[in-house]
C-alpha cells in the first residue's frame, strides 16, 4: 500500500474513501459513476476534459470496468 501512496502522491484514508464509495455505489447510475469519476480525477490531481468524462462514465456503464490499475491510469493520462 505505501506504494501506491508513493506513486499517486494520495494518502491511504483517500485511497480508502475512494475505494468504500465505490464498494457501495450504484454503477449502473450516471450520476453516481460520474460523481466517482471527478473525485477520482480531483484526487489524483489529473484534470480530464468532459470528453474524456463521458468516455470513462460510458465505458462504466457499459461495464467495460478496467481489470487493472494500469488500464485505469490509461484513462488519465
Amino acid at each position: 500500500m505505501e506504494k501506491i501512496e508513493e506513486s499517486s502522491q494520495v494518502s491511504m484514508n483517500e485511497i480508502m474513501r475512494i475505494a468504500e464509495a465505490v464498494q457501495y455505489s450504484d454503477l449502473s447510475d450516471e450520476r453516481t459513476v460520474r460523481s466517482l469519476v471527478r473525485q477520482l480525477s480531483h484526487l489524483a490531481n489529473r484534470p480530464i476534459s468532459k470528453e474524456k468524462e463521458d468516455q470513462i462514465v460510458q465505458s462504466i456503464l457499459k461495464q467495460n470496468v478496467p481489470s487493472s490499475i494500469d488500464e485505469l491510469q490509461k484513462y488519465f493520462k
